[in-house]
């Protein structure tokens, strides 16, 4: 099955690897400035954790377990590291959503958060979370290295 979630994930996927790329200083992906809390480092932790979480513990049904605590703790990792775990991620995203059954998507989603209950409506949430991060990273990186 054609799955236009998969291909929207994937490509912000590969987004985010580009802006981590970016960073001419690898030290300035754990840093923040004036009225910024989480340095692209730790956002970029949170988005993979999350869509692991969402796409392979709960839908796929993989052994990841997350770490939520982790994902916010400005601890560096090498960049290299980081875009290992971004390819790792557009792994599942891909295994997961490119052969997943519409009855699935259509189906009740294990988290209710907010009211919805659908499969596809939780990925299409979880969706723009993703892309405000990712705007939020775009946007310290070009603060950072002005």
């Amino acid at each position: 099955m054609e799955n236009y979630l998969s291909e929207l994930f994937v490509r912000d996927l590969i987004k985010l690897k580009d802006e981590l790329l970016k960073f001419n200083d690898e030290a300035n992906i754990w840093k923040t400035t004036n009225g910024i809390t989480n340095p692209a480092g730790v956002l970029t932790k949170h988005l993979l954790g999350n869509l692991n979480h969402t796409i392979g513990t709960i839908i796929a049904k993989n052994e990841y377990v997350r770490n939520r605590e982790y994902e916010f703790t400005i601890e560096p990792i090498l960049r290299e590291k980081l875009i290992a775990e971004i390819e790792a991620t557009i792994t599942v995203v891909k295994n997961t959503l490119n052969n997943i059954d519409q009855a699935i998507l259509d189906d009740t989603y294990a988290l209710e958060m907010i009211g919805k209950n659908t499969t596809t409506f939780y990925l299409t949430f979880f969706y723009g979370h993703f892309t405000y991060h990712l705007g939020q990273i775009n946007y310290l990186r070009r603060i950072l290295e002005a």
